[in-house]
């Protein structure tokens, strides 16, 4: 493993973030303050959701 980016990881990376943080902004308080007391960090609630979102099969 290395400490460096290339490109296309960066880039990926940026999307992630961005997309976390979209989906957290769209969230009521009272979802947010559920998942934080689930999860125990915000980091690790948008994870959670954001992975949830990637594997969920796509809607027709």
């Amino acid at each position: 493993m290395t400490d460096t980016f290339d490109e296309h990881q960066a880039s990926a990376l940026i999307n992630a973030a961005e997309k976390m943080i979209d989906v957290w902004s769209r969230l009521t308080p009272e979802k947010q303050a559920l998942l934080l007391a689930r999860f125990g960090s915000q980091e690790k609630a948008l994870a959670a959701l954001v992975a949830t979102q990637m594997l969920a099969p796509a809607k027709p």
